[in-house]
This record gives structure tokens, sequence and C-alpha cells, in this order.
């Protein structure tokens, strides 16, 4: 396997052991600046999601395609994302992470390029599947590094605080970065401003990060790298379909019966060959088990807040799209505070169980708090406290839980277990806004009401279905969850016990 940093579970050493080992002396040195070149990285990902959605409306009248061909903008980068994360993820196992995160950093800033410069709606959906190829590459090898990093539980806290606040922050991020450049420039400085965040990141991979050492690479697992990509494809794509004609077409009836059939069927592989694509000790382990629910369930919630939140503000309030994007501010803000202020300070005394069920009880609370938008609201009295309050909530639940998930992981392992957790992420996020909007346009057409009545009313059964998911997190994954899981790897560090890197 290849190696970029110090064994996961080797505690920090001084002396003739720390000389014993460059690699790990230097990634001790620059690890900080190595948390920051990664979090550009997972920075560019995130926001990619979101940022175009501003976008749309301004690249619709350049480019001229139809409403019900927008979708496939955002549809095309999630489905090549999500369905290619756990590839990528163990490609960087078998090639090196920090030669695939640099790989996807180039490749990313490309395809950018590719999508600023389209001058039709087919290049424009092409670029951005090939913004997803190389997400897939990136976004896994860029959350190994930070596990293999950063091993000494104290400094793992706030460096996933940092990165959990990225991750968290960077879809709303995305919405504010979309509004000021569509409003100051044009739509395609929405793709182009990639470049600069993958600059810098190459940069400080070089400057930074420790040359990777080589070890002996085991074959892929290629029956099952076709079943699962072929099976989160359909219900990515089943459940896009879902949006636009319905669960009882036929096309997304079949995509997502195959795909959940493929998944059944990668199971199995997994199970039976030598060297699986995910090795199924990954998530039978109940804490990393409960904590992937939990990265799913938010991401269901997350991402149908930003789009019925998005549209509230900009065809209810009539809000511009620079104003639309400074309204979404306060929610980073606050997802920022609690996963580097808060939880750095809390997940090593009471453990993820704790943070992760209060997290999700409170931004359920400020999900509910939308409820109480109407057409008349003012963004100071109705939207700001439920963005502070929600925020607050993501920002406990995603570090702790992104923590947890790839904690105790074996080093020829991380990879997969990262790329597990941006899928569960990604996949939750198509199947929210799939699945919320799908609630949304039903709930619209059976209200009765007038149109604007209607529109309102559907959003706030989207909000209501967004606070449920998160219930549903402090339900599930607080019942998987073991209380003292973060303690034991605090006392495991010391040497007072060994950390699980298997199945419990």
């Amino acid at each position: 396997m290849s190696s970029d940093t110090a064994p996961t579970n080797t505690p920090p050493h001084t002396g003739q052991h720390a000389a014993a080992h460059p690699a790990h002396k230097a990634t001790k040195d620059h690890r900080w600046f190595v948390l920051a070149v990664i979090g550009i990285a997972q920075l560019a990902v995130v926001l990619d999601a979101t940022i175009v959605n501003i976008a749309l409306p301004a690249a619709q009248a350049d480019l001229g395609f139809a409403d019900d061909q927008r979708q496939w903008i955002v549809t095309a980068y999630s489905l090549a994302f999500g369905s290619l994360l756990l590839l990528g993820g163990r490609l960087g196992d078998l090639f090196g992470r920090k030669n695939l995160f640099i790989i996807g950093l180039i490749g990313f800033a490309g395809a950018s390029v590719i999508g600023g410069l389209a001058e039709n709606f087919g290049q424009l959906v092409a670029a951005r599947a090939l913004q997803g190829v190389f997400g897939a590459l990136l976004a896994p090898s860029a959350l190994a590094l930070l596990t293999t990093t950063f091993t000494d539980p104290k400094d793992r806290a706030r460096a996933f605080g940092v990165f959990g606040a990225i991750a968290g922050s960077g879809a709303a991020t995305g919405v504010l970065l979309g509004g000021v450049l569509t409003e100051y420039t044009t739509w395609r400085w929405c793709l182009y401003v990639n470049v600069v965040f993958a600059a810098i990141g190459v940069v400080g991979a070089l400057l930074f990060m420790p040359k990777a050492v080589r070890g002996p690479r085991p074959r892929l697992d290629l029956i099952g790298t076709i079943t699962i990509t072929a099976g989160l494809v359909g219900i990515v794509y089943g459940f896009s379909s879902a949006e636009t004609n319905g669960w009882s077409d036929a096309v997304t009836i079949t995509c997502l019966a195959a795909g959940v059939a493929l998944v059944a069927l990668f199971v199995v592989v997994e199970s039976r060959v030598s060297h699986p694509l995910l090795p199924l000790r990954i998530v039978r382990d109940r804490d990393r088990g409960g904590a992937l629910i939990a990265i799913g369930l938010v991401g269901v919630a997350m991402f149908g807040i930003f789009l019925f939140l998005t549209y509230y503000l900009r065809q209810t309030l009539q809000f511009s799209s620079l104003e639309t994007g400074l309204s979404f501010l306060p929610m980073p803000l606050s997802i920022m505070t609690a996963a580097t202020q808060i939880t750095p300070r809390l997940l090593p005394r009471i453990g993820p169980k704790a943070l992760i069920t209060i997290g999700s009880l409170v931004a359920a609370t400020g999900v509910l708090l939308f409820l109480r938008t109407n057409t008349e609201s003012h963004w100071a009295g109705t939207i700001l406290p439920a963005l502070v309050v929600t925020g607050l909530g993501m920002g406990l639940i995603i570090s702790s839980a992104m923590n947890t998930a790839t904690s105790g992981v074996a080093r020829e392992d991380a990879g997969a277990a990262s790329a597990s957790v941006n899928t569960f992420q990604q996949v939750g996020g198509s199947i929210g806004t799939a699945l919320l909007s799908t609630i949304f346009a039903s709930s619209v057409a059976a209200h009765g009401g007038n149109p604007v009545d209607a529109v309102l009313h559907g959003y706030h059964v989207a909000f209501a279905c967004g606070a449920l998911a998160l219930v549903l997190v402090a339900v599930i994954s607080g019942s998987l969850i073991n209380r003292h899981s973060v303690r034991q790897e605090r006392l495991a560090a010391i040497g007072s016990i060994p950390v699980p890197t298997a199945a419990h």
C-alpha cells in the first residue's frame, strides 16, 4: 500500500524513534499547513455543488437551454462525483493519496476551465461531469490525508473541527460566492474560480505534504468497482428522474431498482474477494456505521434546505443574486463556530454520541424555525435566527461524525473509509434534493389555494421533512454509536488500550 504519513495508530514520539521516521517528523512539523491545503481543496469540491445554482438563470439565458434541462447542470456533477467516490478512495490507497490529491486538483481545475468556456449546453454538462470525476479522486484523498496526518486525539479533534466546518459550510459558501460572482462578473467565473483554489492546493501539497512511500500494490477489485459505480449511478439518476418525471415513471423505477440490486450485489462481492474495494469491516463497526448514517441524513436535510431557502429568498422575497448569497452568510459562520470552538473541546470529554444527538436536535429546531416564514417576512427577524440555530447544530454533527467515521481505521483502509464519508454525504444530498423536490411539488399541487400561498405551503412541508431527517439522526445514530468511543481512542493513544482496526 502507498503511505503518505506516519501510521494512524502510532502516537507522537520524540528522540530516536522520531529520527527513524523523517516522514513522520516532516508531517508533524507542517501538519497545520497540510490542514490548510486540504481545507482549500475540500472547499472547492463542496461549494461546487451549489455555486452554480444562483448562476443557472444567467447561464441559461447565455446558452439558450430549456427549463427542464437546467437540473442536469447540477445532476451531472453529483452523478459522476457520488458514483466514483469509492473508486477514487481505493485508487488513493493503491497509488498514493498525495499523488491522487494533486491529480484531482489539476483535473478539477481543467474541467472548470472547459465549463467556463462552454459555448452550448452539451459542453457545459460534459464539463460538470468531468469536474465530478476529478472531484471523486480528490475528496477521498483529502480526507484520508487528514486522517493519517493527525493522530493525537486532541489535535485530531481540532483538525476535524476545521474540516467539518468547511464541509458543512461549503454549500452555503457556494451560494454566497455564486451570488457575488454572478452579480459583479459573469456566471462563467463560478467555474473559473476553481482554478484559484486548485493552484493554491497544488503548491501547498508540493511544499508541505511528505513524499509518498510506495509499498506493495494489491489488485484492484474490478467487479466491485463496476457494480458499485453502476449501482450508485442508478440510484442517483433514479432520484434525479423522480424530481422531474415522478416516482411512478418507468425510468425512475427501473433505475432505482437496478441501483439497489447492484449495490446488494456489491456487498456480496466484497465479502468474497481477496482485495475488496470497500472492506466490509469498515462499515460494520457500530461507531462508524452510526456516523455514516448521520452524515447521509444530514446531507438529505442540508441540500434540500439550501435549495428551497434559495427559492424562497429569490422568488418570494424578491432578493437579488447578491442579496441571496449574503443572506446565507450567518450559517457558515455558525457552523464554523460550533465545529472549531465547541466540538474540539467537548468531543474528547463526552464523546460523539452526545454531540451528534444534541447537534441533530438543535439543527432540527433551527429548521423548524423556517416554518415562521411568510410572504412579508423580514430577514433579521425570521431567517437569521433559523440560520444561526441550524448552523450551530450542523457544526456539532458534521465534525463529530467525520471524526468518528475515520477513527481507528487501518492505514491501508483510510482511503476507502474516507470515500465512504464522502459517498454518504453526496448520495444523501442527491436523495434529499430529489425527494424534497418531489414532496414540494406534490404539496403545492394539493394545496388548492392561490399560487403564492401554495408555494409557501410547499416550502414549509419541505422544511418539516428536513427537520424530520435530523430527528432521525438523533434516534438512529444515537442508538448505534458507543458513548465513550472517543475516550477509548484517547486512552489508546497513550498506550492504555488498543485502537480497534476491524469490525466489533
